[in-house]
Parts: structure tokens; C-alpha cells; sequence
């Protein structure tokens, strides 16, 4: 089995429908795909109505959240997408978005990048606005060569010059929700160095004490070198370890598929999760 657990769509700052998400999946070879938009599920429904047969669909999200002053993306599987107080969290971050955007868009004019709050909205569409979408105006009005070139201290990085904070969750309480909602929680990418300050091995230590369930291990933005360190952190932890691609569509280079998850840890998530269960496509096969 091909399964890859973390991507993207225009539900928050992807380029492919949740549809087209689901299609290109199954083009790709995969047998299994989680979609994890940032702070919402809103693009679940059309993903399962779009789902073609032979792959199964993982519902979840990537939660935005911070620790000590570190920022940190908390991917949570197969919760409860109704239960109140997990939703009550991702619309605080949801409604946080828009003013949170605008404020960059001011600072990025002051800085004497003529970018507008009508041209971010447009490259957003539907989706909730985010950063990848004020870097997407950069790149179109020639001021960085790419969206990697976007998040440097010189822009939008955590603590750069045209940053603003938004509402997070303390990934603790991330941690509690989402499992008080039947879910099962995987830190994304924890040691992605180059996208700025990472935790420190203490940190994620005090997180699997919490009841964390894995690492993101398998990503483009890990070496050989950091990826053998996070699994020997996992063991020590007693975590599970995940690979993904972190899809984006044409966001970003990485492809679907890029990176994957083994079958017996994608079955211990499933097993753990109470919250919701992975979706066949027509005729698929039969999840873990």
C-alpha cells in the first residue's frame, strides 16, 4: 500500500480542489490519502463525494499552533469533526485569518512592496487565507523568485519583517481536544530548520507525555541526517512515525506520494481513532 498523510487543497492553501486533490491521488498511485487542510475540514464533504474507486480517504487537519514562542503545525486524524470544543478552537484561527493577512498586506506596503489586499484575496479564492497565499503575491509581482522565498526573516518567517502572529493553540491543548474528539495527533514536520525556530527534543519529549501520537518523519524539508534522529527519538518515545509529501498542488515542488507512511503504522492510527473512521472509494478496499 501507497499511502501518503498529509496534503492540501483550496480549502485552505492548496491548488487543487478537494476533488481534483482525490483524482490526482489515485492517479499517483495511491491506496490511501489523508486530507489536512490548515484549521478546517471544510473540504471533506467534496473530497468523499469525488472519491474514486480503490483509494480511501483519510479525513483530518493540520492545526496551527505554538509552544515557548515556537510555531508548529499539529496534524490530527480522524476526530469528530463536530465536537464543540475542538470546532470552537479552529474558528478562532479561522476568523483570525482575514484580519491577520490584511495586517501583513499593511506591512508589506510600508515596506514598499506595492502588493493589495484585493490581489491576495483573489489568489486565496475560497480557500482560508493564509501566508502561502501573501507569498504567491510576492512571487507575482516579482519581489521573491518562489513561495520558499517568501518565509525568510526578510518577509513573512515567524518574527520576520512583514510578520503577524494569529490565534494558536498550545499544542498540549491540541493534544486533548483532538483526542477528546476521538482523534489521533501527529507533529508535523518538527525538525523543518530551514521554515525557522524548531523545538527542542525536551519539548517534544513533554508533548509524547501528553499523549502525542507520532512524528512526521518522512518529509522534503528533513535530511537523512534529521530523519534518523526523529526516529530514534520516536523510539525512545514509544512514537509512531509517519511520511507524507505535504502536498500543496503548484504551491510547492513536493509531489503526491513523494514520502509515505507505512501500512502498519497508518493501521495503528486507524486503530487508535475513535472520532471517524477513513473513507472507501467506491469498491476499495477495506481500511486497516
Amino acid at each position: 500500500m501507497r499511502i501518503d498523510l498529509h496534503t492540501h487543497s483550496t480549502a485552505s492553501d492548496g491548488t487543487d480542489s478537494p476533488a481534483e486533490l482525490v483524482r490526482n491521488a489515485a492517479a499517483a498511485g495511491l491506496d490511501v490519502v489523508a486530507l489536512t487542510d490548515h484549521d478546517t475540514t471544510r473540504g471533506h464533504a467534496e473530497a468523499v463525494a469525488a472519491l474514486p474507486e480503490g483509494l480511501t480517504l483519510v479525513t483530518g487537519a493540520e492545526l496551527s499552533c505554538r509552544l515557548d514562542g515556537i510555531g508548529l503545525h499539529m496534524l490530527a486524524y480522524l476526530f469528530d469533526s463536530e465536537e464543540p470544543a475542538l470546532l470552537a478552537e479552529r474558528e478562532l484561527v479561522r476568523d483570525d485569518r482575514v484580519p491577520r493577512a490584511r495586517a501583513m498586506v499593511d506591512k508589506l506596503r510600508d515596506l514598499g512592496v506595492p502588493v493589495t489586499w484585493e490581489q491576495v484575496a483573489r489568489i486565496a479564492g475560497d480557500g482560508s487565507v493564509g501566508r502561502p497565499h501573501v507569498a504567491e503575491a510576492l512571487v507575482e509581482l516579482g519581489v521573491v523568485p518562489d513561495v520558499s522565498g517568501a518565509f525568510t526573516p526578510e518577509w513573512l518567517a515567524d518574527g520576520g519583517r512583514a510578520h503577524v502572529g494569529k490565534h494558536e493553540l498550545d499544542p498540549v491543548e491540541a493534544i486533548r481536544l483532538v483526542k477528546a474528539a476521538g482523534g489521533v495527533t501527529v507533529f508535523a514536520h518538527p525538525l523543518a530548520v530551514k521554515r525557522g525556530r524548531v523545538l527542542p527534543e525536551a519539548a517534544i519529549a513533554r508533548l509524547a507525555e501528553a499523549g502525542l501520537d507520532g512524528i512526521e518523519v518522512d518529509h522534503m524539508d528533513h535530511d537523512e541526517a534529521t530523519r534518523a534522529r526523529l526516529r530514534g527519538l520516536a523510539k525512545e518515545l514509544g512514537l509512531l512515525t509517519t511520511g507524507s509529501s505535504d502536498y500543496h498542488g503548484s504551491r510547492k515542488t513536493c509531489r503526491l506520494g513523494e514520502y509515505t507512511t507505512d501500512p502498519e503504522i497508518y493501521g495503528e492510527i486507524t486503530r487508535r481513532a475513535a472520532g471517524a473512521f477513513p473513507v472507501p472509494g467506491a469498491g476499495g478496499p477495506v481500511t486497516a
